[in-house]
């Protein structure tokens, strides 16, 4: 049993958001990548960063190493020509001598706390075989020896990244896929005047604070809808043939849980879940569209949906259309039917004294009427309508509040997430009140449909697919 007491929330929060604004100092738009790294270091994660050269992949990994006190950084460069010596240690000499096959690991990677491995799948089969084990289970297999290493975290760096099963293994070890991109031209003026020196005054992660929070994490609870907007994930992944690996998403799970704790949370919310693109995703494209499916569904409950409302809006206004169209039989006050006075010709033969024949016809043009059962019933009906409606107009009010809340006591958020989560619930609270408004005018239409004087039958239900999931 883990005994270690948790970290005050108050002050570590504070720590940490310190931590970043001084990791990011002299680095332009690269907060995202500061913030996440931290993060995916926090949960014992490596982070991937996809970009081309110049764009402060290793200068963000060095700072990186910054905080956490105590430890030992490392760096190489990988070639198709690099040897395991360069990573792992120079073999000893007098192991050798006594028929034994161990490394010199001081100062190597196997020794190592924050390391920074540039152009990653550039190495051999035989060097990404052993990076697999080091990376994954912090293990090194030293001789015959396997020793257990440091390691928190491994940032990578890659230009592009392989399709061969040697490096989709190597690239799946990888929790976060953060793309970096060159500085935009809104931030190229601020990149030529800072100082990108190594920032000053960074306040490292004591170790037993870092142990303290991992162990809070694992006590973070997963309500019931996060593990159902998982599942849903996981499914519409699924469908696009684009699967992600059990033993992936228990690692994500990892990572929000982390993120929570960090902010002194003791279960996780549906906000959370902004971090999966680049968690489930291998390209900013992918990751694009997992981001845009959150934006839109993080809004939305789970068993009401806009699609489903206004299908239902519609069944009622088609309804109403065919009852306010609808023809009946017109009798008079004797029970008999009504006599048309219109005078016509008939194939044109003369039986009076002006030539024309006088032909009397039953009347069919009469609106037909509703008695007070019919219209009680499809107004108690589109009223259950637009009561759901309503609630679910309030639950977009609640979601955004919610957002705001989640925003301000953030660590991790991405302002960008949450510019376009704000306009995705915006736009969807739209289209509810849209819909609301259809629903209504619909009922002012039975409201004002013919009525009898007599209470008449109840007729049969508005037929509609069921709001409920």
């Amino acid at each position: 049993m883990d005994e270690r007491p948790p970290p005050d929330p108050a002050a570590l929060r504070a720590q940490l958001a310190e931590l970043c604004a001084r990791l990011q100092q002299g680095l332009v738009e690269r907060g995202r990548e500061v913030r996440l790294s931290l993060l995916a270091a926090l949960a014992g994660e490596h982070t991937l960063l996809i970009g081309p050269p110049g764009t402060a992949k290793s200068g963000l990994a060095r700072r990186l190493h910054l905080a956490f006190g105590g430890g030992r950084y490392f760096e190489r460069l990988l070639t198709r020509f690099t040897v395991p010596e360069e990573l792992f240690g120079p073999l000893s000499i007098s192991a050798l001598e006594q028929d034994r096959y161990e490394r010199h690991t001081e100062g190597y990677l196997p020794q190592a706390t924050i390391a920074f491995i540039d152009e990653v799948f550039k190495a051999n089969s035989a060097i990404l075989n052993a990076l697999l084990t080091l990376l994954n289970e912090r293990e090194f297999d030293n001789g015959s020896e396997r020793l257990r290493c440091p390691l928190i975290s491994v940032i990578g760096a890659t230009n592009a990244v392989p399709d061969d099963e040697i490096g989709e293994a190597f690239f799946d070890r990888f929790l976060l896929r953060l793309p970096v991109a060159p500085v935009s031209g809104e931030g190229f003026a601020e990149l030529l005047q800072v100082d990108s020196a190594t920032p000053q005054g960074v306040a490292p992660i004591a170790e037993h604070d870092r142990l303290a929070l991992t162990a809070a994490a694992r006590q973070v609870g997963i309500p019931a809808e996060v593990a159902d907007l998982l599942g849903e994930l996981r499914g519409w992944l699924a469908d696009r043939q684009c699967p992600v690996s059990d033993r992936r998403w228990v690692k994500i799970v990892g990572l929000l849980r982390t993120a929570a704790a960090s902010e002194g949370r003791a279960a996780l919310c549906r906000w959370d879940l902004w971090l999966l693109p680049w968690c489930v995703a291998a390209d900013a494209a992918a990751q694009g569209e997992i981001d845009d499916w959150l934006c839109a569904r993080l809004g939305i409950g789970a068993t009401l949906s806009p699609l489903r409302i206004a299908r239902v809006v519609e069944a009622f206004e088609a309804q109403l259309e065919a009852e306010h169209n609808a023809n009946d039989l017109d009798y008079d006050e004797a029970g008999r039917l009504r006599l048309d006075k219109r005078i016509e010709a008939i194939d044109g033969a003369t039986n009076d004294a002006k030539g024309a024949s006088q032909v009397l016809r039953m009347s069919y043009s009469r609106k037909r009427r509703y008695g007070r059962n019919h219209l009680e019933a499809r107004l108690g009906q589109i009223d259950a309508l637009i009561s759901r409606i309503r609630d679910y107009a309030a639950e977009f009010v609640t979601q955004q509040a919610a957002l705001d809340h989640y925003a301000a006591g953030s660590l991790w958020m991405d302002a960008g997430f949450a510019r376009r989560a704000t306009q995705g619930l915006a736009n969807g609270s739209a289209g509810v009140d849209a819909l609301l408004r259809r629903a209504e005018a619909a009922r002012a239409g039975f409201e004002a449909l013919p009525r009898l004087d007599e209470a008449g039958p109840v007729p049969a239900p508005v037929a509609h697919a069921p709001l409920d999931a």
